[in-house]
């Protein structure tokens, strides 16, 4: 980080950083340092050890204390520190001192969800990070204060974790890092306990994509099982887009006339509001649908539909079924696969019918995706017509794979 002499001069004129935030470090007072935010905000803060822990003490806003008054409190804080009093936990008890259970872990967590996960994220990864943040792995801490958890806390309980699920570990541990890392930028914590922490265990992306015979098993299937997931799991397959998406579809998002369905940036993973074109295969199942009052789509309750676990099973069986209908009684059960892998096996779909890779990015998207970097920032065509005409062709080769209109289709080489 930039160390500088922070005058009154350079600290009234330093510039905001174009996102995130940046820390001058003070040339004259070791440890003392200003940070600026995107926004232009500006604070001082210092950095000290207490215990053999690097720990952070806020001491306030510019313009309200001036450099001279910031080296002078921050002074005080690592005389403190010294003195074998941690500065940062001294002044978070003053202002928690009529609430003692305001700075409990469970607090910490309730406020993190509601000031800041609800209203910066999309009501999937809210709904997942809520269960990750209160379930039974963390609730031994919920009574804890939170500068009470120390790292071996940490990688005890992701240790934990690991033995039964090493991908829910390591996602565990991200919500964790975003929880602290905003208990730190709160001036709850001074530093975070799992700063550096690696991930438990390497994960590897999955390439689990349906073949063309598993996608006539699959279409078969949900045709046989009960409503709403058989119209759903079409709809997986023909809109690639995600699971929630599709069982979040609301009646006012679809325009029959145009072809189209606007999620809301509220209802999509990277807060753009995103429109998908609905091909010809995706209108029917959409029309074959009843229609439940005004709200959800695939929900006799209005509310979003719930129970994907459930739904697999049935869907995994009438699979099953449908190809020993086929092959006969012998024939080998369907390798694993999940619900998401339907995205991918329309996005392998779509490039062996010629479709371009940013284009099949912008119809699942993705904004990381092969434009990327400087051209990404000045790219900022849609491309609709490419992705309505990348949609139609699919839909096509999955009508004429699931309900073949001759004799000799042939299957496309992989």
């Amino acid at each position: 980080m930039p160390t500088k002499s922070l005058t009154e001069l350079f600290v009234a004129r330093v510039k905001p950083p174009a996102q995130g935030r940046i820390e001058y470090f003070d040339a004259a007072f070791p440890g003392l340092a200003l940070r600026v935010t995107a926004n232009g905000s500006k604070s001082w803060c210092t950095f000290y050890r207490f215990k053999g822990r690097l720990r952070r003490f806020t001491i306030g806003a510019y313009p309200a204390i001036k450099p001279a008054q910031a080296r002078r409190e921050a002074a005080a804080a690592l005389d403190r520190a010294r003195a074998g009093i941690d500065p940062a936990v001294e002044k978070r008890a003053r202002r928690y001192v009529r609430d003692p259970q305001a700075d409990t872990f469970g607090a910490l967590v309730r406020d993190y969800l509601e000031r800041y996960a609800r209203k910066n994220t999309a009501p999937g990864t809210f709904k997942e990070t809520k269960r990750v943040l209160e379930s039974q792995d963390l609730a031994v801490w919920h009574n804890r204060p939170i500068s009470d958890i120390s790292r071996r806390d940490v990688i005890d309980v992701i240790d934990r974790i690991a033995k039964r699920a090493e991908v829910q570990a390591n996602r565990t541990l991200a919500r964790l890092r975003a929880l602290l890392n905003w208990a730190v930028e709160k001036d709850r914590l001074s530093s975070s306990p799992i700063m550096g922490m690696k991930p438990p265990t390497k994960e590897r992306a999955r390439d689990r994509a349906l073949t063309d015979d598993e996608l006539r098993w699959f279409w078969r299937a949900c045709e046989t099982i009960d409503w709403p997931f058989g119209p759903l799991a079409k709809l997986l397959l023909l809109t690639a887009q995600r699971r929630d998406e599709v069982g979040g579809i609301e009646w006012c998002e679809l325009g029959f006339d145009q072809k189209t369905w606007t999620l809301p940036r509220n209802k999509v993973k990277n807060n753009r509001a995103h429109e998908v074109h609905l091909s010809v295969a995706a209108i029917q199942v959409l029309q074959s649908v009843p229609r439940v009052g005004n709200g959800s789509v695939f929900s006799t309750n209005g509310r979003p539909v719930s129970g994907f676990s459930q739904g697999k099973k049935r869907l995994d069986a009438a699979m099953l079924k449908a190809k020993r209908d086929e092959l006969g009684d012998k024939a080998a059960p369907i390798p694993h696969w999940i619900l998401h892998d339907l995205r991918r096996t329309a996005a392998t779909g779509m490039a062996r019918l010629n479709i371009p890779p940013h284009v099949v990015d912008k119809v699942l998207n993705h904004t990381s995706g092969t434009i990327r970097g400087v051209a990404a920032v000045y790219n900022r065509f849609e491309y609709l017509e490419e992705r309505r005409a990348a949609l139609e062709a699919w839909g096509r080769y999955v009508g004429e794979l699931v309900t073949p209109t001759r004799a000799n289709v042939v299957a496309m080489r992989r």
